[in-house]
């Protein structure tokens, strides 16, 4: 399969199709000030679920909407002055080390839901306990749980190689959930409705 042919989202190569796992590798310099033009370019690579092997080196598995983000990427850092290189490679050793690292980083924006969850939960057993069951609340609730979901996918598009966090983050949205369906029924049994 070329990358031509590849699904949108699909890694290239690996995990039992018999060829090497390909992968896109950005090597950048920036000019050091203003710090800004660093900072968005961090921010960029890193919201792609990109892993810095070292300074200014980036590694992502190979995917096509992958490849023209960092090609868009490459042409704004050469735009500011910067160099840039993207190169299609394969892991001659050492590629277990980077699937770790790229689960890894995974792993820990999956946990940083998990706690977001649970101060989502945290905020609704408080408006238990003040006895506050009104329809602005539930809004309000609504408005962070959707949050967390889209949170959820966004990893969840990034996370190519199957990290193992993701199924504790589905649990805990699954528990936010329900809380908040509980939640609900109340306030509308305060407010006089019936469903």
């Amino acid at each position: 399969m070329s990358t031509a042919s590849a699904q949108e989202g699909e890694p290239v190569g690996g995990e039992g199709d018999g060829r090497p796992r390909q992968w896109l590798t950005l090597v950048y310099r920036v000019p050091s000030e203003p710090t800004r033009l660093r900072a968005a370019v961090w921010r960029r690579i890193k919201g792609l679920g990109a892993i810095y092997l070292q300074n200014s080196v980036a590694t992502f598995p190979r995917t096509v909407a992958a490849e023209r983000a960092l090609r868009v990427l490459r042409k704004e850092i050469i735009d500011m002055g910067g160099t840039a290189q993207l190169f299609a490679t394969e892991a001659l050793a050492g590629e277990s080390d980077v699937v770790t690292a790229f689960n890894a980083a995974r792993d820990d924006e999956y946990e940083e839901i998990v706690d977001r969850c649970q101060d989502f939960l945290q905020q609704v057993e408080k408006e238990y306990r003040a006895d506050h069951f009104t329809y602005a609340e539930l809004e309000e609730n609504d408005e962070d749980l959707t949050k967390l979901r889209n949170w959820f996918a966004k990893v969840r598009k990034r996370d190519l190689l199957s990290a193992s966090g993701r199924a504790e983050v589905e649990a805990a949205l699954k528990r936010c959930e329900q809380v908040l369906e509980d939640y609900a029924a109340r306030v509308y049994l305060e407010e006089g409705e019936t469903r």
